[in-house]
Parts: C-alpha cells; sequence; structure tokens
C-alpha cells in the first residue's frame, strides 16, 4: 500500500486539504498529514487525525521515541508558503514539515510540490530561483497562471478554492508510476 505525506503549509488553502486525503484514500493509499506550526492554524487537527488514523505531526519526536507514522513512499506539499519552498530549497530543516521535505529529497522520493502564495512573495527572486532550483532536483512543481493564477496580497482567502488537489495527486501518481 502506498504511503503519502501531505505536508500542509500556513495558508488559507490548508482549510481544505482533507480534500486531498480523500481522494488518495478512495484509490486507497495511506495518508499522513505533517503540518508546519502555522499549518495547524487553518486546518481541522482532530479531524483530519481521525481521517487518517495518524495524528497530524508538525513537531520532532523527543530521540529514542518511535516513529508515530510509517514510512513515505511519496510526498505531496500543499500548500507551500513562500517560506518554506525558499527554506526548502535552502536546504534548512528548522521544522518538522522541512525536515521531511529535505529528507525525502535526499532519499530520492517522488515529490509534487503546490505553492499558494500572493503576488508579492512569488515576485520575489529567492521564490523564483527556489522554484527552479527544485525541479532541477527532480520536484515536480505545480505553479503557474494556468495552474492557479495569483493573487494580491490579502487576498489569499478569495482564492483557496481554487487549489488544484486533483492535479497534485494526478501528478503524484505519474511519478509513481500508478495508474
Amino acid at each position: 500500500m502506498t504511503v503519502l505525506y501531505v505536508v500542509t503549509c500556513g495558508s488559507p488553502a490548508a482549510r481544505d486539504v482533507a480534500r486531498l486525503v480523500t481522494s488518495a484514500q478512495e484509490i486507497g493509499w495511506q495518508v499522513c498529514v505533517v503540518a508546519t506550526p502555522d499549518g495547524r492554524k487553518f486546518i481541522d487537527v482532530p479531524a483530519i487525525a481521525e481521517q487518517t488514523g495518524y495524528a497530524v505531526r508538525s513537531t520532532f519526536k523527543n530521540p529514542g521515541e518511535p516513529d508515530l507514522l510509517p514510512a513515505a513512499d511519496a510526498m505531496i506539499v500543499a500548500p507551500a508558503t513562500a517560506n518554506t519552498i525558499a527554506k526548502w530549497a535552502a536546504g534548512i530543516a528548522d521544522t518538522l514539515a522541512l525536515g521531511l521535505l529535505c529528507e525525502g529529497l535526499g532519499r530520492g522520493l517522488p515529490i509534487v510540490a503546490v505553492p499558494f502564495t500572493n503576488s508579492g512573495m512569488a515576485g520575489h527572486p529567492a521564490f523564483v530561483e527556489s522554484l527552479e532550483r527544485l525541479r532541477g532536483w527532480g520536484v515536480t512543481v505545480l505553479w503557474g497562471q494556468d495552474i492557479l493564477p495569483t493573487f494580491r496580497p490579502g487576498e489569499g482567502d478569495a482564492h483557496f478554492e481554487a487549489m488544484p488537489w486533483d492535479l497534485a495527486l494526478s501528478e503524484i501518481r505519474k511519478r509513481l508510476d500508478v495508474a
């Protein structure tokens, strides 16, 4: 059985992450949700834990404690904030979510990233360079006006329903070569 880690960040679009969980479960996958500390603010942690059967993790475990989640076969980071994209591309692993993304990339796991950020953040050169760096390392990055149009700062709440959850799942299935 495929184990999918869904890494979700501090964005209004995270409110609908259960849609991705449901779609992956419908094809028989186990799903574990890992949230950045700010990502927890946008999701219904108890409901997702009940839906997946796993605790929503956002902090590192203590040394010597067993892993609470099965090992990932693939990862989707959605919504990915500009902060997460830039830190991940720089190899910074100062949160559990970033540590898992850095490790997953190093292990060669199939990873799909779906940034959700405003035009101001998206226009910063570090964001653009980070997307290119991640693509160069084999991450499938779903970004652009044809996928999720950018929006002005402060307008994220009006756009979170446009999050391409189904496209992210379709792309990770392609990466896993699963029909």
